[in-house]
């Protein structure tokens, strides 16, 4: 009889153990896909704790309607106060029942229906930001009932945490939710949002599938050109199945102008950003819904190779993309308009034709590109080399 190696033997008794090993739920554990940065709709920045079943409903039938949905956008996520103050005999987590009549599992059906698919909102603290029941102590049972009632994604928020502030602490707190999800067998998408204070992208890429990197966002300006500079510090280490999270749109919020509004989205793309809308998708305006729904931008976005930008020169990014093609962004964040010159980079050609994502105009160079960029303007560009005839 052949003798059989000790390695094979041991790769077999481990083959048999996993195949055959139950999980909590009889089930094994589930780790969520993120290949491209998620895209949906996030209720809290126009709403605030002002969310019901009927808002959740009619978002859902608003996104299949208006072209979001085929545009890519899939999640319709609820935030804060969603639950009631307390827990049940058992310790689970009670939706509102004024809030929401039919319950959660219902409501998921109702957007799983339409093709789309429900995230919901917890803290890794004793409370939430709006003083609901936190999930700390509670990962395990909270898990369950997320699974049970068919939720697809998780923003995690980090108030009341009880922390002292480490990164051990962070780490700690949020692997714990991690594991409890996925052992539950469902794969649901994990957005770890403790607002970039213990450093994630350092440590979350392999428990979640997208971190926040900044406090939040507003509508406002300011906001936007803080959390741009703030999140262009750590673009390096996003990556296909872990994203830098800069916060959720304002675009159709009002508090900006149409070209503040096309940066804001235009940079997220360049920066490989989810793209989560918060605001009314029921009454958008034209202009915001073409901002979001702008296919070239979320092109961009979802581009498989999942590069973020790179920051080349002042105000100038380059992102590669899938095919040998580029994306250059020109970010004028001044208060003036300015003359921006963009080297390219990919290798030499005849010349290069650069389409503008906001315009859908076409342009040919041999050499630098050269735009006026308005004040609080991004130029967005899909470089492509022209080669051969096409030249």
């Amino acid at each position: 009889m052949a003798r059989v190696p000790l390695w094979s033997l041991l790769a077999a008794v481990v083959t048999l153990t996993l195949a055959t090993l139950t999980w909590p739920g009889t089930q094994r554990p589930a780790i969520a896909s993120a290949p491209a940065p998620p895209m949906g709709f996030n209720d809290w920045n126009a709403f605030g704790c002002d969310v019901d079943d009927q808002l959740i409903r009619e978002t859902a039938d608003a996104m299949v309607a208006d072209g979001m949905a085929a545009a890519g956008y899939r999640y319709v996520n609820i935030d804060d106060c969603w639950s009631l103050k307390d827990r049940d005999a058992s310790g689970r987590l009670i939706p509102d029942p004024t809030r929401f009549p039919y319950g959660m599992k219902a409501l998921a059906d109702y957007v799983h229906a339409r093709g789309l698919k429900l995230g919901i909102y917890g803290d890794a603290g004793t409370q939430t930001c709006a003083g609901y029941p936190g999930s700390l102590g509670h990962e395990r049972i909270d898990a369950q009932t997320w699974a049970r009632w068919g939720i697809d994604y998780l923003k995690y928020d980090n108030c009341f945490n009880n922390s002292d502030g480490s990164r051990a602490d962070y780490t700690r707190r949020y692997t714990t939710m991690a594991s409890a999800l996925r052992a539950t067998g469902r794969p649901i998408l994990y957005s770890i949002c403790e607002w970039g204070t213990a450093q994630p992208w350092t440590w979350a890429a392999g428990v979640g599938q997208l971190w926040r990197t900044t406090d939040d966002i507003t509508d406002t300006w300011s906001s936007v050109k803080s959390i741009i500079d703030l999140n262009t510090q750590v673009l390096a280490w996003a990556g296909p199945g872990h994203w830098n999270d800069p916060d959720m749109l304002e675009v159709g919020n009002g508090g900006m102008t149409e070209t503040e509004y096309r940066t804001h989205m235009g940079m997220w793309a360049m920066m490989a950003a989810p793209l989560i809308a918060g605001t009314d998708l029921r009454s958008l305006s034209a202009s915001a819904l073409a901002i979001l729904t702008d296919r070239d931008v979320i092109a961009i976005d979802q581009d498989p190779l999942g590069a973020p930008a790179v920051l080349i020169g002042p105000g100038v990014y380059a992102r590669p993309l899938t095919g040998g093609d580029q994306a250059v962004a020109l970010y004028n964040s001044s208060d003036t308009p300015a003359v921006m010159t963009a080297p390219i980079t990919l290798p030499a050609a005849p010349a290069y034709r650069l389409h503008d994502v906001w315009t859908g105009l076409d342009t040919t160079v041999t050499g630098p590109i050269t735009v006026t960029v308005p004040a609080h303007g991004a130029a967005v560009l899909r470089v492509h080399p022209l080669l051969g005839p096409m030249a």
